[in-house]
């Protein structure tokens, strides 16, 4: 093998690999924005997301970059592990309609195919034209690297260092570790299974040594969504080791099947005679299917080792409220119905902080507890924070590309954000009685207690009924919620009269009385925020609103 046919090799590898990169990118431009939208809403169940994946993988002729948008909605939240890791097994099977698509003599026509997408690309002002071009032009640049590598690698048949080479890998395992690492470096699955055609299609490896080194690029194609995994938060880094997992476990299962039942290597050899490219690639695709049906159902399990492997921080096990925001960092970078979901989520995060500073105001009311009081002090200035933060990303977002429902939807959410703060400073409010109370200046009587204990029992379950109607966007429910607050009104009113009568009995001393009033107020006007919670995506004006 000369110099010149080192240096074709390297044009050609380079040439296909470039290619590959422009015809993603193109892909990925002519599809917008809308790809990401239905990769993220299209994993409800583990069918769906297995098609997601493969379907957005074929579209854009990258798995990796497939998995490192699952990472990154992993990361922000958006897709839960037990959806990731499927719509992960759906990218395995949509990588490898490259080598279906090289395995296709078509190299005579790559020079024209190549001409008319430049041409599209540099001549005609359409986008959407252009990058069709661009598609094309990849296109045409993928088939005439592998044409160049082909050429290039003729005569390494008749070089007897690289026949003795080629000769050692008679190990199954020594050949899916070169397999593995040839990925690695290639950074593209893709990439390394059309090189190994090339090779098979020269005689320089046999069928059998072309599958275990592509059962080897299955495990190396990981590396790029390890490296993305490094700066991603820990249930990022889950998603990434997910994919190392499932790729470890179907060439473990693939490697026992083709030991044991070696026919079925001559089975599937069978389905394209004397034609060792679409062999391979045969190969290729049915090993990805198969192990797509096999390990699907156990599914949860692979989420399970993954969560074993890199278990749960004290940071994560703990309530969150550290001073940021932790799904709406991103919001520029991705589509307006996207980020309006990633909203939803951080303002359902806030209600739920604001939720439990309530709770635990009422517990240390009750119990007198001041480490209760401290945590409520210290919540309350994480929820003042991401009220601001929240609202200031919303009013970032831009309204021009927004349907009207997304618009009242942003307007709504706005709105809301400043119902759950006010739910946290009235958890406040209830602190300072309690240390009125603790200090021995104001004294309830029993039966104020008893009565100021069921007013916050309802005021709590209206609060949480609502957070959740909002998260869940459980509408159906509004009807109950209403209920709730209607009953908190009531009872707040029956316990005002009878308190009236405990004054004029003095049954209380006056700090007492008017803690007792205004506490009342406070779990009142809590409720009256839950429903405005409630009702604030529903498209319903709230009673109060109605009045």
């Amino acid at each position: 093998m000369t110099y010149t046919d080192i240096l074709l090799l390297l044009g050609g590898i380079g040439l296909f690999i470039f290619g590959m990169n422009i015809m993603s990118n193109g892909l990925r431009s002519a599809c917008g924005d809308k790809l990401r939208i239905i990769l993220e809403r299209a994993t409800r169940r583990k069918i769906t997301s297995v098609a997601a994946g493969l379907g957005t993988t074929v579209l854009i002729q990258s798995s990796s970059a497939t998995d490192v948008m699952v990472i990154g909605f992993v990361s922000s939240g958006l897709m839960s592990l037990s959806r990731a890791v499927c719509v992960i097994m759906g990218a395995n099977i949509g990588t490898t309609v490259t080598a279906q698509i090289t395995a296709f003599n078509i190299s005579t026509f790559a020079p024209a195919i190549i001409f008319v997408g430049a041409a599209l690309n540099i001549f005609i002002k359409n986008k959407t034209v252009q990058h069709i071009g661009s598609v094309l032009l990849g296109f045409g640049m993928l088939f005439h690297g592998v044409s160049m590598l082909k050429t290039a690698i003729a005569p390494l048949a008749a070089s007897e260092s690289f026949r003795s080479f080629m000769s050692g890998l008679s190990n199954p395992l020594l050949t899916v570790l070169i397999g593995i690492l040839f990925t690695a470096l290639l950074q593209s699955s893709s990439s390394s299974v059309v090189i190994f055609q090339a090779f098979a299609i020269q005689g320089l490896i046999s069928y059998e040594n072309a599958v275990y080194l592509v059962i080897g690029a299955a495990i190396g194609s990981v590396t790029p969504n390890l490296l993305a995994g490094i700066t991603a938060n820990r249930n990022g880094k889950r998603c990434a080791i997910l994919n190392l997992l499932f790729n470890l476990l179907r060439a473990a299962v693939i490697l026992i099947i083709i030991s044991a039942f070696p026919q079925v290597l001559e089975l599937i050899k069978s389905l394209s005679p004397g034609d060792i490219g679409r062999q391979i690639a045969n190969t290729h695709t049915l090993f990805a299917v198969f192990s797509v049906l096999l390990l699907l159902p156990v599914s949860e399990y692979i989420v399970k080792m993954a969560e074993f492997i890199l278990p749960k921080s004290a940071e994560e096990n703990r309530p969150v409220i550290e001073h940021k925001l932790i799904y709406m960092t991103q919001t520029e970078k991705v589509p307006s119905a996207l980020a309006l979901d990633q909203a939803h989520k951080e303002i359902s995060r806030m209600a739920h902080m604001s939720l439990d500073n309530l709770t635990k105001a009422v517990e240390s009311f009750f119990s007198l507890d001041p480490r209760k009081a401290a945590e409520v002090n210290e919540t309350e200035a994480a929820v003042d924070f991401m009220a601001g933060a929240i609202v200031d990303k919303l009013v970032e977002l831009r309204t021009e590309g927004m349907t009207p429902r997304e618009k009242n939807r942003l307007f709504s959410m706005i709105q809301t954000v400043d119902d759950i703060e006010r739910i946290s400073d009235h958890a406040e409010n209830i602190i300072e009685y309690q240390s009125e109370v603790s200090k021995g200046n104001a004294e309830i009587s029993e039966e104020g207690l008893t009565e100021l204990q069921q007013l916050s029992e309802l005021t709590l379950r209206s609060v949480k009924l609502s957070v959740d109607i909002f998260e869940n966007e459980r509408f159906e429910a509004i009807g109950e919620a209403e209920q709730l607050e209607d009953s908190v009104d009531e009872t707040q009113k029956v316990i005002i009269r009878n308190h009236v009568e405990r004054l004029m009995q003095d049954s209380c001393n006056p700090l007492g009385g008017i803690i007792f009033t205004d506490m009342t107020t406070d779990l009142e006007r809590c409720s009256d925020h839950a429903i405005n919670i409630a009702t604030s995506l529903s498209g319903r004006k709230a009673p109060a609103e109605e009045a």
